[in-house]
C-alpha cells in the first residue's frame, strides 16, 4: 500500500492511453495539488505533456495541435465549465479523467456539448487525494469541525477523498471507529453507504485477511499536535510550515531570490527522503559529512563545525552550490530551524512539554511553566502551548492554576482570542471529550528522553513521544483493540489480525504520527499501515482555525 505510488499511475496512464504527440494537461486548483505531490514538472516534460493550464484560467490560447488529457474533480462547477470548453474546443482531441465518481447526468452534460465530437475518453481515476509520503494522506481539509460535528460539505468532501483512497488502493475494508465520536460513526456510515451503492467498483481479489478501515477523532489526542518536534519532517512543519511539500523561507534573515521557497519532497530530493524522520542533531551531522566530502574533492582546508560555518562555506565556494542544490536548500532550511531553537528557547520549553504529557510533579510543573512564560525568549504561541498541556493535563487537579496561567498570558499582552483558546482546547480534547485514558496508567503516551550531541554547539534534545494514535494501531495488528471502544460497522467481525490498515484522523493527523505509522511498518514485518487525515496539523494550526473550537 503506497497512496503515492497509486497516484502517479493514474497520471501515467493518464497520459499514456493518449498516445504519441504534443499534450497539454488541464486541471483545477485541487487536481493540480494531488498531480505536483508525485510528480516533479521535469518529469512530465519528458512524456510530451508541454504545457499545463488551469481549466478555471480565462484567455487560454487555441493551440488544435496538442491533445488535451483533462485531470479534474467532478464538481457541478468543473462539469459547467467543460461543458462550455467542448462547445468551442482550444484543442485538438480530448481525454477526460474525473478524481471520482461522476453522475451518468453529468456524463450526458457533457455529451450534449461535445458537439464537434473531440472527447476520445471519459474515465474516473480515483486520486482524489493529496499523496503526502507513502504512508500519508491529507485531504486538504482545514476546517472540518465545527461547534464539535461535520461542517457543512466537509462530511461529503472526507467520504469522498476516502473512498478514493480505497478504490486507488484496491481495498474493500471491514470499518471500525471510535466509539466515543459521533463525527467517526457517522463517516464510517456514509463510507459504508458508497461501498454498497458503488458495489461493482469495490469488487476486488479477495485476500486472505480483509483490510480495515480504522477511523479516529483527533479529539482522543489534542496533545500530540501541540509538542514541539525534532524529527527533520515533523520539525519543518511546525517551525516553518509545509504546504503541499512546499516551505517558505521568505522572512528568513538575508535569504537569497532562489531560496525564498524551496520544495522538500522525498521523492525528488534523496537527502529529504533520507533524513525526514531523523532527529534534528543527526541531520546537521549528515549535511557536514557531505559538505566535507566535497572538501575532499576541491581540496579546500575550511573549516566546517557548526550550521554558521557551512553558510559561510556555500557563500565562498558557489561552484558547491551550483554542484549541489540540494544541500545549500538543506543547509539553509536546518540554519533557520537552528536559529528558531535559539531565538525562542526551544530546548527548555519542549523539555517542560514532556513533562506536563509524563505525569510530572504538579508543582514542579506549574513553577517551570511559569518561570517560561516570564522568559523574554518564549513567544506568545509557545506560551499558549504549554498553557494548553497543563491544563489538558490538570485540568481535574484539586490545585490546578489554569486561571493564574490565563491572567499572566494576559498581562503578557496575549489577546482576548488566543487566551479563548485555552478553554477551547479543553471542550475539543478534554477529559469530557475524550474516549480514551490518555494521561492514565496505559503506554498510550509513554516517553524516553534522548539527548543527541551533533554539530559542535548545538545540542538537540529529541523528544520520543509516541502519540496515542500508535498505541491504538499496535493494539489492532495485535488483535487485542477492543470492540467497546472500537465497534466493527456491521455484524461480520474480523477473526485473524489485520496486514492491511487504513487510519483515518478526523479533525488532522501529524508528522509525528506518520513517523509513527513508518515506525509500526517497519517493525512488523508483513503489516502495512496507511495514515491519513482531513489535514496535516501543527500548533498554529490546530488552535488558530475554527475546527478545534
Amino acid at each position: 500500500m503506497n497512496v503515492i505510488v497509486a497516484i502517479k499511475q493514474y497520471i501515467s496512464k493518464m497520459i499514456e492511453e493518449s498516445g504519441p504527440g504534443m499534450k497539454v494537461l488541464l486541471m483545477d486548483k485541487e487536481t493540480t495539488s494531488i498531480v505536483s505531490m508525485v510528480y516533479a514538472q521535469s518529469e512530465i516534460l519528458q512524456k510530451e505533456v508541454y504545457l499545463f493550464e488551469r481549466i478555471d484560467s480565462s484567455g487560454r490560447e487555441t493551440m488544435k495541435h496538442l491533445k488535451c488529457i483533462a485531470f479534474l474533480r467532478p464538481t457541478r462547477e468543473n462539469v459547467e465549465y467543460l461543458a462550455q470548453e467542448l462547445r468551442m474546443p482550444k484543442y485538438g482531441l480530448y481525454y477526460i479523467y474525473f478524481s471520482n465518481v461522476i453522475s451518468k447526468q453529468e456524463v450526458k452534460v457533457l455529451a450534449e456539448a461535445d458537439d464537434q465530437e473531440v472527447v476520445r475518453e471519459v474515465q474516473e481515476f480515483f486520486g482524489d487525494y493529496i499523496a503526502v509520503n507513502p504512508h500519508l494522506f491529507t485531504l486538504n481539509i482545514p476546517m472540518c469541525c465545527q461547534a464539535l460535528n461535520w461542517s457543512p460539505g466537509s462530511l461529503t468532501r472526507t467520504v469522498e477523498g476516502l473512498t478514493s483512497v480505497l478504490l486507488s488502493l484496491k481495498k474493500c475494508p471491514m470499518i471500525r471507529y471510535q466509539n466515543s465520536s459521533e463525527m467517526a460513526r457517522r463517516l464510517a456510515e456514509n463510507v459504508r453507504q458508497i461501498i454498497n451503492r458503488e458495489a461493482a467498483l469495490f469488487e476486488f481479489r479477495k485476500t486472505d485477511v480483509a483490510p480495515v478501515l480504522l477511523i479516529l477523532d483527533r479529539r482522543d489526542d489534542a496533545v500530540t499536535p501541540l509538542l514541539n518536534q525534532w524529527t527533520y519532517q515533523a520539525m519543518v512543519h511546525e517551525l516553518l510550515g509545509i504546504n503541499n511539500n512546499r516551505i517558505n523561507l521568505s522572512n528568513v534573515p538575508g535569504i537569497s531570490k532562489d531560496l525564498q521557497e524551496v520544495v522538500l519532497s522525498a521523492e525528488h530530493d534523496e537527502f529529504y527522503a533520507n533524513n525526514m524522520y531523523n532527529n534534528f542533531g543527526e541531520i546537521g551531522t549528515n549535511i557536514k559529512d557531505l559538505m566535507e566530502e566535497f572538501q575532499n574533492k576541491s581540496k579546500s582546508q575550511a573549516k566546517v563545525e557548526s550550521i554558521a560555518d557551512m553558510k559561510a562555506f556555500i557563500e565562498n565556494y558557489p561552484q558547491f552550490k551550483k554542484m549541489s542544490g540540494t544541500v545549500s536548500k538543506h543547509v539553509t532550511v536546518v540554519g533557520e530551524l537552528s536559529r528558531l531553537v535559539g531565538k525562542h528557547n526551544l530546548l527548555e520549553i519542549s523539555e517542560t512539554e514532556q513533562e506536563l504529557a509524563c505525569q510530572g510533579d504538579h508543582s514542579a510543573c506549574l513553577q517551570r511553566i511559569k518561570a517560561l512564560l516570564s522568559n523574554e525568549k518564549t513567544q506568545q504561541l509557545d506560551m499558549l502551548r504549554l498553557v494548553m498541556l497543563y491544563s489538558l493535563r490538570y485540568e481535574s487537579h484539586s490545585n490546578n492554576d489554569i486561571a493564574g496561567l490565563l491572567e499572566v498570558l494576559r498581562k503578557k499582552g496575549v489577546s482576548d482570542k488566543l487566551r479563548h483558546m485555552v478553554h477551547g482546547v479543553l471542550e475539543y480534547g478534554g477529559r469530557k471529550a475524550r474516549g480514551s485514558d490518555l494521561f492514565g496508567t496505559q503506554d498510550a503516551v509513554a516517553f524516553t528522553k534522548r539527548f543527541f550531541k551533533g554539530l559542535k554547539g548545538v545540542e538537540n534534545v529529541y523528544t520520543q513521544h509516541k502519540p496515542y494514535m500508535h498505541s491504538v494501531v499496535d493494539q489492532l495488528i495485535k488483535g487485542k483493540l477492543k470492540e467497546g471502544a472500537f465497534p466493527y460497522l456491521g455484524t461480520s467481525q474480523l477473526k485473524e489480525r489485520p496486514q492491511d490498515v487504513i487510519v483515518f484522523m478526523i479533525g488532522g493527523c501529524t508528522y509525528e504520527e506518520a513517523f509513527a505509522v513508518h515506525t509500526l511498518n517497519r517493525t512488523n514485518p508483513g503489516i502495512r499501515v496507511v495514515l491519513g487525515g482531513t489535514t496535516v496539523l501543527n500548533l498554529k494550526t490546530l488552535v488558530l482555525t475554527p475546527s478545534s473550537t
